[in-house]
This record gives structure tokens, C-alpha cells and sequence, in this order.
């Protein structure tokens, strides 16, 4: 017993001593502790991620959506993210052990070890896409820049770039290079032909990606586009009234996914170390909107807010064009939320796939989202 209680007060003592030394060591080296932290992800993309850039720029309401009932549900006031909740890239953040990604543009944003987010709604990978109104993919790749010498000023080259290796880059890009032309009565597609234009905007998105790879980056993880032609905003376009998709857009869609997901097989062969998660968006969100009640929608084609056939006059908050707007009692039983944007309930539905995969179905691949920040998860 005597034996026992002696070797009990040594352990103690050391305790004692050693123990301030070591809160000591963490609280005089934040930098570090930062570092050694979960995996940065760093967001680019359009509204589908954008979590309040819009609200710094100079633009229209067409591309902002800093005003009500945006926001209603989860945060109970606008943050500029178009939808009632939360985006894909917040859940994502969360499952990650992250805080809350916020825009790199928002004031008072000033460190950035665990990433930022530099997505701009209505941007494309084409800085033709609504240009002078967003925030193009181009801009938004200089803005990582910028957050890449701030790391190796905090961290050291070294650090930083270890830093940089182990972020997740996620993109969600192309839908508005598509959308646009239809929207704006642009000619553009008309100089073009569907693969030439589709290659214009792959070839751009390469761009930004090897450049991110040159800086270190390795993990990236896409979104292929939805089906675009069908959101309540383009069904409202076809000169018919049944409400039919507008399938040109569609195709435009179909096309770029299947360049997309051959890209990323050639980015893994030829570029040492890098990895993907590619998700279905498209398949996925198509069987939500055709079989709304197998996953817990009552409503799959006509949006919460908007007004007009489908709700898909892009009306939502009375601060756009036209003001007149209805609003749905229950979000949750809606796939869109307004007429080109989706329901909180519908993106973490998403997300939760992009995490961790599907046990019925291939809707991501070769790795989750979760195989990426986690890898020996």
C-alpha cells in the first residue's frame, strides 16, 4: 500500500510539473496548432456554395439574396446563401470538424487555416458568364492566391504548403456558363458549337485546377451540374404551357458532366498524388424532383418562393424585377426553395451522399468527401 501511495504522489508531482508546460506550449503557438488542425477546405464556385461574397460587390438583386425570407429557417435572418438554411458546403464544413467557412470577402475575415469560402453567385468558369456582376472563377483563383502568402507569411513555406496538401477543394461550377445564354437572350452559343463551348468551359476549370495543384493543392472534390433545364426558373422560358424542361439546357449539362468526369480521370493519371470525389448531382436530384415522397418531399418541381407557373419567375423577397411573390408555409416538403436554388433539407440530403457515399448506389466517386479529410476513416 505504502508502495502504491509513493508511486501515486511521483506520478503527481510530475503532473504538476509537467502540465503547465505543456497548456503553455499550445497557447504560445497558435500557428502551429492550427496547422496540426483538421484539413482546410477551401470553396469555390457559384450560388450553389456562395455564402455572402454577393453581399460586398457591386451587383444586382439578381445575384444577391441578402434580404428576406432567405435564411428563415436556420439562421431566422438573410446571410446572403440562397436558400431558406444551409448550403452543401456548410454541412460539409461540419462533418469535417470545421467551423463555419466564411466568404472571403465578408469584413472583418482576417485568418484562414481553415479555409475560406470564394464563391460568388451567377459566377461561371467563363468571365463572359454575367460579367462585371460577379465574382468569375478567374477572380476567385486570385483570391486564393492571396490567402496562399498569407499562410506562408503565418505558417512558413514549409507548414503552409503541408497545409495546403492535406486541404479539400471544392467546386461547384458551370451551371450559369449554361444558363446564362437563355437568360440574357445572349447570342454566344450561336458562335459555338455545343462541344466547343462546353470545351471552353472545361478547359477553364483546368486552368484553376492545376494551378491549385502547382500550389500545393491535391484533394478536390466536384459536383457535376444538375439537371438545369428543368429548375422552375428555365421551365417558365419554353414558349409552350405544360411546363416541359427546356432540354437544350439539359443536353448543355449532360455534356459538360461527361467531360468533367473524363477530366478527372486524365488529372489522376497525369498529376502525382491527386485525388477526386465526383458526385452525381445530376441522377440525384433528378429522382428527388420525379419521386419527391421516397425522400420526404411532398413537392418536387414547383419552388417555395417565386411566383407564376412552377413559382418560377425568380421573385423570391419582392426585390428583384418583378416584386409580386408567394411563399410556401413549410420549406422542408419543397425540392427548390425558389426558382434555380434548393431547400436546406435538400442540400444536406446531398451532402450527406457527397460524405459518405450511398451503400445502394454509385452516386460518388472513387473517394467520399469523407475519404478525403479522413483517410484512414
Amino acid at each position: 500500500m505504502a508502495r502504491l501511495i509513493s508511486s501515486l504522489s511521483c506520478i503527481l508531482i510530475l503532473t504538476i510539473l509537467l502540465f503547465p508546460t505543456i497548456c503553455l506550449s499550445k497557447t504560445q503557438n497558435p500557428e502551429s496548432q492550427a496547422a496540426e488542425a483538421s484539413a482546410a477546405l477551401f470553396i469555390f464556385g457559384d450560388s450553389f456554395f456562395d455564402s455572402g461574397n454577393n453581399n460586398y460587390i457591386n451587383t444586382t438583386t439578381l445575384d444577391q439574396a441578402n434580404f428576406w425570407p432567405y435564411g428563415e429557417t436556420y439562421f431566422k435572418f438573410p446571410t446572403g446563401r440562397f436558400s431558406d438554411g444551409r448550403l452543401i458546403s456548410d454541412f460539409i464544413a461540419q462533418y469535417a470538424k470545421l467551423p463555419m467557412i466564411p466568404p472571403f470577402l465578408q469584413p472583418g475575415v482576417h485568418q484562414f487555416y481553415y479555409g475560406v469560402n470564394f464563391a460568388s453567385a451567377g459566377a461561371g468558369a467563363l468571365v463572359e458568364t454575367f460579367q462585371g456582376a460577379v465574382i468569375d472563377l478567374k477572380t476567385q483563383l486570385k483570391y486564393y492566391n492571396k490567402v496562399v502568402i498569407w499562410l506562408r507569411h503565418k505558417l512558413g513555406n514549409f507548414e503552409a504548403k503541408m497545409r495546403l496538401s492535406r486541404a479539400v477543394y471544392l467546386f461547384s461550377i458551370g451551371s450559369n456558363d449554361y444558363m446564362s445564354p437563355f437568360l440574357t437572350n445572349s447570342t454566344i452559343l450561336d458562335s459555338y458549337s455545343e462541344s466547343e463551348y462546353v470545351g471552353m468551359v472545361i478547359g477553364n476549370l483546368t486552368t484553376v485546377i492545376k494551378k491549385i495543384y502547382s500550389r500545393g493543392g491535391r484533394k478536390f472534390g466536384f459536383l457535376n451540374l444538375p439537371p438545369l433545364g428543368c429548375f422552375p426558373g428555365l421551365r417558365v422560358l419554353k414558349p409552350d404551357k405544360n411546363g416541359s424542361c427546356l432540354e437544350k439546357v439539359s443536353m448543355l449539362a449532360k455534356l459538360h458532366n461527361r467531360a468533367l468526369s473524363k477530366l478527372l480521370v486524365k488529372l489522376e493519371n497525369q498529376l502525382l498524388g491527386f485525388k477526386y470525389s465526383y458526385y452525381d448531382f445530376n441522377s440525384n436530384l433528378k429522382q428527388r424532383m420525379n419521386r419527391p415522397a421516397k425522400y420526404g418531399f411532398k413537392e418536387g418541381k414547383t419552388a417555395c418562393c417565386g411566383t407564376g407557373q412552377f413559382r418560377g419567375v425568380f421573385s423570391c423577397g419582392g426585390r428583384r424585377i418583378v416584386k409580386e411573390f408567394q411563399l410556401c408555409e413549410n420549406p422542408s416538403e419543397y425540392v427548390f426553395w425558389d426558382s434555380f436554388h434548393l431547400t436546406e433539407k435538400l442540400y444536406k440530403q446531398l451532402a450527406d451522399e457527397m460524405w459518405s457515399g450511398s451503400p445502394y448506389s454509385d452516386v460518388v466517386r472513387p473517394y467520399s468527401l469523407k475519404n478525403l479529410f479522413f483517410p484512414r476513416v
